[in-house]
């Protein structure tokens, strides 16, 4: 088994970020999803993720696996949720998941969200939320398995999403 890794993104992975997602986006419009259909997110939006330090790599020794975006307690539509969340302390907001083609249908999505469980532990961050459109089967799937509780409704980027959070046992 090869050397697997949680860590910061740095700016020369950009690129192959990048590419991960661009796949993504292409799956979620053939699924005939409009998540990701307009321009968002795109290679700024992962080069300013790496400058500010919120941009994270799932990877072996070779290569990047998986992507995404934690933020603490930055998401400023989460305030505005129909619903409730669990708590009110600090979380992270996890965005942006994304897995290579390579590795899709190997559970590194569900690794990558656990790693970054992990980061908001030893950060003793009380929980992680992350949200998702409704015709996202596969990260529905992923929430339930994973045991994050449904809150309520967040609009993001002008489009409704499922709200999930899960408090952490610190």
């Amino acid at each position: 088994m090869k050397n697997e890794f949680f860590e910061i993104a740095k700016i020369e992975d950009a690129a192959k970020i990048w590419e991960i997602l661009k796949d993504a986006i292409e799956r979620r419009k053939i699924e005939g999803s409009d998540q990701w259909q307009n321009g968002y997110p795109n290679l700024e939006v992962v080069e300013n993720d790496i400058e500010v330090g919120k941009g994270f790599v799932f990877k072996t020794d070779e290569e990047i696996i998986s992507y995404c975006a934690i933020s603490k307690n930055d998401e400023p539509a989460y305030d505005l949720i129909d619903g409730k969340w669990l708590q009110d302390g600090d979380y992270l907001v996890l965005h942006r998941l994304a897995v290579s083609e390579k590795f899709l249908g190997q559970g590194f999505a569900k690794k990558i969200i656990r790693a970054a469980e992990n980061y908001a532990k030893e950060n003793k961050i009380k929980s992680l939320r992350l949200d998702t459109k409704y015709d996202n089967l596969g990260m529905l799937k992923i929430c339930e398995q994973l045991n994050y509780t449904y809150c309520g409704i967040v609009l993001m980027n002008h489009s409704e999403r499922k709200a999930f959070e899960k408090i952490l046992n610190n």
